[in-house]
């Protein structure tokens, strides 16, 4: 039917099925609740030297939290905080400890994760959702970063780190 999620083939266990009994989130669902539980898990470190102050801190998490999921740039990032592009990423890392990307890269992995645990959404709308350019790209930042394919992570399959 029409406006109606699509359903997905499951392979494995039927565990993720039955560990999922509620409706499966779409897009209108409660996502502003989401997204600032995961921002909220990124703490920046206090008084870093030669790292951003307080307020633009606030502001570039502010940002970060509301639009992480689309396409972003340094350029972009750097204006919210009146620097350089240069400076922006130099103070970011200093003050997260993290570039940037690694940073966003780290929201958008978190969000990816609770929707895989908490929905049923197919893999292919988390991908989209959480800011991947593609769902090839998500299950290779995911395998890369979680140790896991978002399939795995589904099924609570998580492979040990010392695994190949």
């Amino acid at each position: 039917m029409p406006g109606e999620p699509k359903t997905r083939v499951e392979v494995g266990p039927r565990r993720a099925e039955a560990e999922h009994q509620e409706a499966p989130l779409r897009r209108d669902d409660d996502l502003p609740a989401l997204l600032s539980e995961i921002a909220s898990d990124k703490a920046p470190l206090p008084n870093a030297k030669g790292g951003l102050s307080a307020r633009h801190t606030h502001q570039i998490q502010q940002f970060l939290k509301e639009n992480f999921s689309r396409k972003l740039s340094l350029s972009e990032m750097a204006a919210v905080c009146d620097l350089s592009p240069y400076h922006f990423a130099r103070a970011f890392s200093k003050t997260f400890g993290v570039s940037p990307y690694q940073y966003v890269l780290g929201l958008r992995l978190d969000l990816a994760e609770k929707l895989l645990a908490e929905s049923r959404m197919s893999i292919t709308d988390i991908a989209d959702l959480a800011g991947f350019s593609s769902q090839s790209h998500f299950t290779t930042m995911m395998r890369k970063y979680r140790h896991a394919t978002p399939q795995q992570m589904r099924t609570g399959q998580r492979r040990s780190q010392s695994k190949k």
